[in-house]
Parts: structure tokens; C-alpha cells; sequence
């Protein structure tokens, strides 16, 4: 009897560990992203890659921490690919190369986590890199998973801003006006109000260019 007790005990400890476990991860996952928000659209210059490299590394050092959630594999993805897009040059695609490996090992445990942004950054890392041989840039698998991207999360400002820049970049100018104003309408994310801010105005803009094209 005492040994299974003891037992219980040792169980319902585990499970209370484990119900404390998301919302610990939760909170540290919102300030990885508050703090993206910010070195992504308010800092400029050598900053900006050195603080996107430290994200990264906090970001992997969660992923050490919680092994089989995709959250934090997600943020050293998009990290490593805003490194890669402020750092530019060849240097910057070993880092891309790095964000998708990331990306695909998130992918792999939780597709759907955070609304699927791994469908959105893995299409974002496809249609902005060179193709071979130089890269992996690849815009039928950039397409496909923008497409699924849209399909997890079909009002948000990031998808919709992604796959309408693909698709202004392929010259499919009337579609990509329709997905652009569906980011420009997205609901606020609450918390990330210098995220909000700072996609829409790119939104707002690239729909400029687009309606520019059309005439």
C-alpha cells in the first residue's frame, strides 16, 4: 500500500509538472516574439544581426529544453532567416539553410503550431533564396506551402502578406491585391502590436506596387 502511495504521489506530481510545463514555454515563447518584433522593425544596422543571432540561440536553447515541442524550433527558424535577410550576401545562406532545417524538424512534431508559421516561413525561405545550384530556392514548394499556410490561418496579416509578395514577385498582380488587403484587414494580435504595425505598413506598400503594375 505504502508503495503505491508512494506511487500516486510520485504520478501526481509528474502530471502537475506537465500541466505546468505549456503556459512556462507560452510565456517564454510570447517574449522571444515581442522581442523579434522589435529588433525586426526597429533596429537597424550591425545590431539588428547580432540581437537576431541572440533570439536564435535562445530560441534553440528552449528547443534543447522542450524537445518535442515545435514552438520553439519555429523561432530559430525565423530568427536564422531574419538573420539571413539583414546579414545578405553568401553568408547569409548557410544561415537560410539552417532556418529550414529548423523549420523541417518543427514541421515534423506540430505542423499547426502557432497558427502554422512553419508553413509560412518555410515559403518565405523557398521564394526568397536562389535556386540551384546555388541554393534550394524552389517556387512550386514555395507556392505549396503558402497555400497551406493560408489554409491554417486564413485571416492573418503574415500569410496573407507572404503570399501576396509571391505572388506580386511571379506577376500574378490581381490575386496578389486580393490577399494583400485580406493582411491589411487582419485582426490585431494583442501583444504584438510592433508586429501589427510594422506588416502593415510592408503590406500597405507592396499593395502600392502592385496597384501600380495593374494600371
Amino acid at each position: 500500500m505504502r508503495k503505491l502511495l508512494v506511487t500516486t504521489v510520485a504520478l501526481t506530481l509528474l502530471a502537475g509538472a506537465a500541466a505546468a510545463e505549456p503556459p512556462a514555454l507560452d510565456a517564454r515563447i510570447d517574449a522571444l516574439a515581442r522581442t523579434w518584433d522589435h529588433v525586426n522593425y526597429e533596429v537597424q544596422g550591425p545590431a539588428k544581426v547580432n540581437q537576431l543571432a541572440a533570439i536564435a540561440a535562445q530560441a534553440d536553447a528552449l528547443a534543447k529544453q522542450y524537445p518535442g515541442r515545435a514552438e520553439p524550433l519555429i523561432w530559430v527558424g525565423i530568427a536564422l532567416s531574419t538573420e539571413a535577410g539583414a546579414k545578405g550576401g553568401m553568408g547569409a545562406l548557410g544561415l537560410a539553410k539552417e532556418a529550414r532545417a529548423s523549420l523541417e524538424r518543427a514541421e515534423k512534431i506540430n505542423p499547426n503550431a502557432l497558427n502554422g508559421s512553419v508553413y509560412t516561413s518555410l515559403g518565405s525561405l523557398y521564394y526568397q533564396v536562389p535556386g540551384f545550384p546555388v541554393a534550394f530556392g524552389d517556387k512550386a514548394k514555395a507556392r505549396a506551402y503558402l497555400t497551406k499556410a493560408l489554409a491554417a490561418n486564413p485571416k492573418g496579416v503574415d500569410p496573407n502578406y507572404f503570399y501576396g509578395d509571391f505572388l506580386f514577385k511571379e506577376g500574378q498582380y490581381a490575386d496578389a491585391e486580393r490577399v494583400l488587403q485580406t493582411a491589411l484587414a487582419a485582426p490585431a494580435r494583442p501583444g504584438r502590436e510592433v508586429a501589427d504595425r510594422g506588416r502593415h505598413a510592408e503590406a500597405a506598400a507592396l499593395l502600392a506596387r502592385v496597384r501600380a503594375k495593374r494600371g
